[in-house]
């Protein structure tokens, strides 16, 4: 038998698991006065034009009188108990000419035309919630819900085949598979109210993770925020959650988790005790899991790891923009401090546009540590590996170039060097002296009698005169 507190996480883990429910807030309906050019429902004289070349599907609940209508090519008009019109009941005075707005260019993607809520009472209420931009389209595991008394229509387009959801809830019908939802597609109605080159598709089986699961709509974040115009913003440093458009002023809360976190009643936990204060009224609080990059000893990437991110706005301006968001995200992590271990959160850390940051959690100190002492064991065992593969001969170093210092000699014949820094120019070699070699060794080239009158000696080459006798300077000791 269950105790009253497992019966109470039973509960709560069970409506962790139900998905988010995404209401379509544009609708197609006669009464709704921002569908018309003039800003006011046609009465009376009125005369009614509707776009010959659009298609449309649009929902009428009363009695409605016009004094004349046009209606498109291709187009319907549903109609409640009692609902109808009365043409020329206004008498024959002409009146203005209403149009009725495009709405072709409404698109699935644009996260302001959804509206967010924990539950169907919730939506019903107008309990919104907030979040960031990708988590504002309907994500994998949702419940589409269009109004059940309007029509509508949608563009599905995308660079996606098809769009994943839990269930789609049509005029009052919910879809919870493909066939029976093509079936509706094929209607006169649903040719009308859907359109585009991306088709839905149904069955998921939506999160089982108490913890959360990730949105799934990351590939096409890219087309979200092409649906978004940024306002500049006045903090010191703005900050971009993962999964949003825009800067913000603000600050963000990460939270790492163990088994036994559960999402939905941190959610509601946030609510009942810091939201319902006085200061905390006007701060806008999503919460969600998101995928972020991770990094090894700060420089080698490696995969992303999941973690809950928590987006705090409190629509200040000036100097003031986001502060309140930073008180609150300093009590969140008081908050995280003391109750952490009983909640399942290992750390928590935020981040605020002020500059401001903090974390608490042993576990990131104790990785912080492991990381450097990982680091500098590998930078040890780096320099051992060389130095073991240098004396097995498998690495060589590079010998470096030989500098020659200069002797006494060439220091003696530098100073032969003349005025302007170069050697000093002794003439140029005469061909026919100082080189024993220049005489041709052709016997009898030149003759007997010449050839006893050339010497050829260590010191060059000589002449004898024929006329003067050498042996006359022969001095005898």
């Amino acid at each position: 038998m269950l105790k009253i507190p497992d019966v109470l996480f039973l509960l709560c883990a069970l409506g962790a698991a139900d998905a988010v429910y995404k209401q379509w807030i544009p609708d197609t309906n006669y009464e709704n006065e921002t569908n018309w050019d003039k800003g006011s429902v046609p009465i009376g004289n009125d005369r009614v034009q509707f776009s010959a070349s659009r298609k449309v599907s649009v929902y009428v609940e009363t009695v409605h009188s016009v004094q004349e209508m046009r209606l498109p090519v291709d187009g319907e008009f549903i109609l409640t108990s009692g609902a109808g019109f009365s043409v020329g009941a206004g008498g024959y005075k002409p009146g203005a000419v209403v149009k009725f707005k495009d709405v072709e260019s409404l698109q699935w993607f644009d996260p302001a035309l959804w509206q967010a809520a924990s539950t169907a009472d919730d939506l019903e209420k107008g309990r919104f919630l907030f979040s960031v931009h990708e988590e504002s389209v309907p994500c994998r595991y949702d419940n589409v819900v269009f109004k059940a008394h309007s029509s509508f229509r949608v563009d599905l387009s995308s660079n996606r085949p098809s769009v994943p959801v839990q269930s789609v809830s049509v005029l009052g019908k919910t879809f919870r598979s493909n066939s029976e939802f093509s079936r509706y597609l094929g209607s006169p109605s649903g040719r009308l109210q859907f359109h585009g080159s991306s088709s839905i598709s149904l069955g998921s089986s939506g999160c089982s993770d108490v913890s959360g699961c990730e949105c799934g709509n990351a590939a096409s974040l890219e087309k979200i925020c092409g649906h978004v115009e940024c306002s500049s913003v006045t903090c010191k440093k703005p900050l971009r959650p993962v999964g949003h458009c825009c800067d913000v002023c603000g600050a963000i809360v990460t939270l790492q988790y163990v088994p036994g976190f559960n999402l939905e009643t941190y959610r509601q936990r946030l609510m009942h005790i810091f939201l319902g204060l006085t200061p905390y009224k006007s701060i806008q609080l999503g919460i969600s899991k998101v995928e972020k990059s991770r990094w090894f000893l700060g420089v080698f990437p490696r995969q992303g790891a999941a973690e809950i991110q928590i987006v705090l706005m409190d629509g200040e301006t000036g100097h003031k923009a986001g502060m309140v968001a930073e008180a609150l995200a300093r009590d969140i992590l008081k908050d995280a401090q003391s109750a952490g271990s009983n909640l399942g959160i290992a750390e928590a850390e935020f981040q605020a546009s002020s500059g401001s940051s903090s974390s608490h959690g042993s576990g990131r100190d104790t990785g912080m540590v492991l990381g450097t002492i990982f680091g500098v064991l590998i930078v040890v065992g780096g320099v051992f590996l060389l130095v073991f593969l240098y004396y097995r001969g498998a690495i060589k170093v590079p010998s470096l170039p030989t500098i020659t210092m200069p002797s006494l000699s060439s220091l003696k014949r530098s100073s032969e060097i003349g005025d302007l820094g170069g050697p000093m120019d002794h003439g140029f070699d005469n061909p026919m002296f100082d080189k024993p070699t220049v005489i041709p060794a052709v016997p009898g080239l030149y003759g007997a009698e010449n050839a006893n009158s050339i010497s050829l000696t260590q010191s060059g080459v000589h002449f004898v005169n024929p006329a003067y006798d050498d042996s006359e300077t022969d001095f005898n000791a």
